[in-house]
């Protein structure tokens, strides 16, 4: 790691004798006119076999950093239960996330999509759960339906005297997407995923398979559109965009350069995960390199000196906005098991 560069005085040119920490967090500081996006786990890991299941939970403790969870989990309704062992599967998922292998409470579940004949039961099952963290919902048309499962999802929380829960949507459906910005509205919602595969084979031929897979699903005009439309709604109202599978799951390099592909060229902030080697690959991906995170706690640190008014490094003139930039890449090298210095941690 490379030394950070030297601390710039304020815009004034004084150094003031002593440093001139201001009492106000950051956070308090950077947003107070802005609003402080959803933070999640860039990697989210399905599983829906039991034995999966219970892997994917052993590898969720094994990976924590700082008694945190590296990665989220989703059990799996919709993939993951056996023809007419719908009802067994969903019950297994409850009693798996309220079990005590359930260490950080970040585990989350995809139940089938509305239109299911499973989709009542499942919400009535799942979400019993005390420790849930989120639900899924695949394949919604449009905003509509969104909202008319968030209030069975509501009632049913309610019923059980629970807490309302986090609610993340897979736009695969030409509905969704045309109403993707509606959706992203919605408070219950705090995350939107891309579902790749449902979307390209929803328009009957008209786009080739290999958009499917890298290279294609970065170039082919319809599914970058689509990527993008899902990344701008999240941006606007402060959601998270998660990016979908990469199939090549044993190809940890086209799994990392799909993950640094979604993150910096179309500005999703997580990705699924559909096998264990996927999980590392995706999370350094999303982790801000090492030059990175030393410039943000140079910028930072000198900026709290001056009160968070404008300072300049380097030749180059930063004040509020650039600093909210250089919080969220200490935040995320952070929340990705960064070793930071006590300095940084103090800016978080």
């Amino acid at each position: 790691m490379s030394d950070c560069h030297l601390i710039a005085a304020p815009l004034s040119g004084l150094v003031p004798d002593s440093p001139k920490i201001s009492a106000m967090h950051p956070s308090n500081v950077l947003f107070q006119d802005e609003l402080l996006p959803v933070a999640l786990p860039v990697c989210d890991h399905y599983a829906g076999s039991e034995k999966l299941m219970r892997k994917s939970m052993v590898l969720q403790q094994e990976s924590m950093t700082a008694n945190n969870a590296l990665f989220d989990i989703t059990f799996d309704c919709e993939d993951g239960a056996a023809s007419g062992n719908e009802e067994l599967h969903a019950r297994l998922i409850v009693e798996l996330i309220d079990s005590e292998d359930n260490h950080f409470g970040r585990i989350g579940a995809r139940v089938h999509d509305p239109a299911s004949r499973f989709f009542s039961q499942d919400i009535k099952i799942i979400c019993s759960s005390r420790r849930l963290a989120y639900l899924v919902i695949p394949k919604v048309r449009d905003v509509a339906q969104v909202k008319s499962a968030i209030k069975a999802i509501g009632l049913q929380r309610d019923f059980s005297g629970l807490p309302p829960v986090p609610v993340h949507v897979l736009i695969e459906t030409h509905g969704a997407l045309a109403e993707v910005r509606q959706i992203a509205a919605l408070k219950q919602v705090e995350c939107l995923s891309f579902g790749i595969m449902d979307f390209v084979s929803a328009h009957y031929g008209a786009i080739p398979g290999s958009a499917m897979r890298t290279p294609g699903q970065f170039t082919h005009p319809l599914v970058l559109r689509a990527k993008l439309e899902i990344a701008a709604a999240c941006h606007l109202y402060g959601k998270v965009a998660a990016h979908n599978v990469t199939t090549e799951f044993k190809d940890t390099a086209t799994v990392a350069n799909d993950a640094q592909r979604a993150h910096s060229e179309c500005g999703f902030g997580r990705m699924w995960s559909i096998h264990p080697d996927q999980i590392k690959p995706i999370i350094k991906a999303f982790t801000p390199r090492s030059s990175e995170m030393q410039e943000a706690i140079s910028i930072l640190s000198a900026a709290q000196q001056a009160d968070w008014g404008p300072i300049q490094q380097n030749g180059r003139l930063h004040d509020r906005a650039s600093y909210r930039y250089y919080w969220m890449i200490l935040k995320r090298a952070k929340s990705n098991g960064l070793t930071l210095p006590e300095t940084a941690l103090e800016l978080i």
